[in-house]
């Protein structure tokens, strides 16, 4: 992973100065903006080369939700981490439902982080790299029912034969691992290992608020096919789906 480029957007210059140490041992290139307009005006320069954002909530300027919002406005794919010494749980939440993919709650081990980063990186690249295709046959999907079709290769999914549009690298896995096995019933650890791959620091809101964004994205094609199953988890169903 040489060469990622981040955007580090943090008041606090002491996590800066500490996470620099660990970004220059993995030969990251890494600028730093330390409050939200400073941030914004820097993404906006040149929105197309970051490879990934972390976020404190936290800044002054512009709140870290605001700044959040206005880099969603201008791109859907970037990967963002939010950073925050919040307690309140609706914080790290709305973070997630506003189109972020992750947040590491402070204090935060810097190694932590540098592997939240990895990950996170890599399924983007899955989504840079593949090509916008129309439709084929079903042998060329991993995933077919009867009113859904999903291609790893070009990472796209389709309901009703209409593209389910602008899904993040974690909403796209998140729906690949449900629709994969329709019907099963996956609880919220199993799919923090499945699409997080992190057990021991995860946290069930992050599927909660990324089930949420997915439904809003999939309400726009057609019916809704990620069910829960209370007291459980949730599946993909697309059986009662009527014709």
């Amino acid at each position: 992973m040489d060469d990622l480029r981040i955007l580090m957007i943090e008041d606090n210059k002491s996590v800066s100065e500490m996470m620099s140490m660990f970004f220059k041992k993995e030969s990251w290139h890494v600028e730093y903006a330390y409050d939200g307009l400073e941030a914004l005006s820097k993404f906006k320069e040149s929105p197309n080369n970051w490879d990934m954002i972390t976020l404190d909530l936290n800044l002054p300027g512009m709140d870290g939700i605001q700044v959040n919002n206005e880099i969603r406005a201008i791109s859907t794919t970037v990967p963002i981490i939010i950073l925050t010494a919040r307690d309140s749980e609706s914080d790290q939440v709305l973070g997630l439902e506003m189109g972020a993919d992750d947040y590491v709650v402070k204090p935060f081990s810097p190694i932590t982080l540098i592997a939240r980063i990895k990950a996170l990186h890599r399924r983007a690249v899955l989504v840079n790299n593949s090509s916008s295709v129309e439709q084929e046959s079903d042998d060329f999907f991993d995933v077919v029912t009867d009113h859904f079709k999903l291609s790893t290769s070009t990472r796209e999914a389709y309901l009703y034969g209409n593209m389910i549009k602008d899904l993040t690298p974690k909403e796209f896995d998140l729906l690949k691992t449900l629709s994969q096995k329709p019907r099963q019933v996956f609880s919220r650890d199993q799919l923090l290992q499945l699409v997080w791959h992190y057990e021991f620091y995860g946290d069930e809101r992050t599927v909660d608020a990324h089930i949420k964004k997915l439904r809003q994205k999939i309400e726009k094609v057609g019916p809704q096919v990620i069910q829960t199953v209370w007291g459980v988890g949730y599946k993909f169903d697309d059986l009662e789906v009527r014709d």
